[in-house]
């Protein structure tokens, strides 16, 4: 509570302004309403005494003196001067100058004001003659501020008693279920700024005693209000009211326990929101080891000792193997696809080598045309060029053994040989021995 120190000043200033009223000599108006007076001869009688409407003035109850011829001059000077200067004349400037001062103090009195002023919860009162509350705040040296509040608005007229109060904005770097945000707020207490701001408090997390005084400087915040998630875990739903900060707390406080891998369908950090639903996953994992094969890598290469359109498989190609481990992963009783975490190289692959023919193809051979070639053909392997007799000695359209067809010029196996090439090599055949290289089917050459 402030000391009015103004209130002396001002009393003794009204104190001094009513003596001067009071010793004063009466105004014209008091004089006119008191009537004509004259001063007695007496010094000893009433200084003054009314006279009466229709007699002479004379001293009241003054005691008969023997009249001189000195005295009786005197008198008759005193006569004249009377008639000469009237006494309301004579008090005329002591009323004007009563007037004044009575005018003065008058508005004096009309311009004070008592106040009582609240500055962010400090109480006073005062006297001020400001005519607004802007101008009473300058004056006593208050700044308010963009976020500051003051009841009436600065702009408002004063009267006498009015009640101004002024309310500074305190910062409050607020957290509240997760979103951080500044606020300010003129309340002075944690439990102050939640209401002003509007939090709900029942139920709410406050990192914070609510009976905190918030100081200018503001303070951190940080609020989780009560919410209701559900989590549902085993095929059970559970409802609860809880402020927790993560999903993980929220799935704790229901009763239900992770265990290993058990994760939930929202991320076990994140914040959990009103009415969200949670779902718990079982997990159950294991590992599995397999061993595949690898494929092999074909390699072509020409060789223009073989005919135009032969192929022959100089080396044949040989899969690698591997050693995979799979993670393998069942939710909630539904197996996962397997994921493969770890490979390991037992044999690498050989690559199959093959060569490709660029020799010109000759038109025939001078001596074994114009035969049934395509009886032949279909009496020794019924017209298929990959044919083998069952001991695998013979192979192609004309059955050549191996050693028979290198000594023609052939290049790997007759089976794997173009059917021309064959039919070629088979001609080549009949010029150096005839038909006895087919006992069976060489006369199918002649039909």
């Amino acid at each position: 509570m402030y000391q009015d120190t103004y209130r002396p000043a001002y009393e003794a200033r009204v104190a001094a302004a009513r003596a001067r009223a009071a010793t004063a000599p009466p105004t014209r108006r008091q004089a006119e309403a008191i009537g004509p007076l004259r001063r007695p001869v007496d010094a000893t009688g009433p200084l003054w005494r009314p006279v009466d409407a229709t007699g002479p003035l004379r001293p009241a109850e003054a005691p008969p003196r023997p009249v001189g011829r000195t005295q009786a001059r005197h008198a008759a000077r005193r006569g004249k001067g009377g008639a000469r200067r009237h006494p309301v004349r004579r008090l005329l400037p002591q009323a004007l100058v009563v007037a004044f001062l009575a005018g003065g103090t008058t508005a004096f009195v009309a311009k004070d004001k008592a106040i009582e002023l609240t500055v962010d919860g400090r109480h006073r009162t005062l006297h001020t003659f400001a005519a607004d509350v802007g101008e009473l705040l300058a004056q006593e040296g208050v700044a308010a501020g963009p976020h500051d509040v003051v009841v009436p608005a600065p702009g408002t007229p004063l009267t006498s008693g009015e009640e101004v109060a002024v309310h500074y904005g305190r910062p409050v770097f607020l957290t509240l279920d997760g979103h951080r945000r500044q606020v300010w707020t003129t309340a002075r207490t944690v439990d102050g700024a939640l209401q002003q701001l509007g939090v709900r408090a029942e139920g709410a997390y406050v990192s914070t005693s609510r009976s905190l005084p918030i100081h200018r400087e503001g303070l951190t915040l940080d609020v989780r209000t009560e919410r209701t998630v559900t989590v549902l875990a085993d095929g059970q739903p559970r409802t609860i009211r809880t402020n927790a900060a993560t999903v993980q707390e929220a799935v704790e406080q229901a009763g239900i326990t992770l265990r290993g891998e058990d994760t939930t369908t929202v991320a076990p950090g994140s914040f959990p929101a009103d009415g969200q639903t949670v779902t718990v996953l079982r997990v159950r994992g294991s590992r599995e080891v397999r061993e595949e094969q690898t494929p092999f890598a074909v390699r072509r290469t020409k060789d223009p000792t073989l005919f135009r359109g032969t192929v022959m498989v100089a080396r044949a190609g040989q899969p690698g193997t591997r050693r995979v481990t799979y993670a393998l992963r069942s939710v909630n009783g539904i197996r996962q696809r397997p994921r493969r975490i770890e490979v390991e190289v037992v044999q690498k692959p050989m690559a199959e080598l093959i060569r490709v023919g660029t020799r010109p193809r000759p038109e025939s051979v001078s001596g074994a045309e114009g035969l049934n070639w395509h009886g032949l053909a279909f009496c020794e392997s019924r017209g298929r060029p990959g044919a083998v007799d069952p001991s695998g000695t013979y192979g192609g359209l004309y059955q050549f053994d191996r050693r028979t067809w290198r000594s023609l010029g052939g290049a790997g196996r007759p089976q794997d040989a173009p059917a021309e090439e064959q039919t070629y090599r088979a001609k080549q055949l009949y010029v150096r021995q005839g038909s006895s290289p087919w006992p069976h089917c060489g006369r199918r050459l002649y039909r």
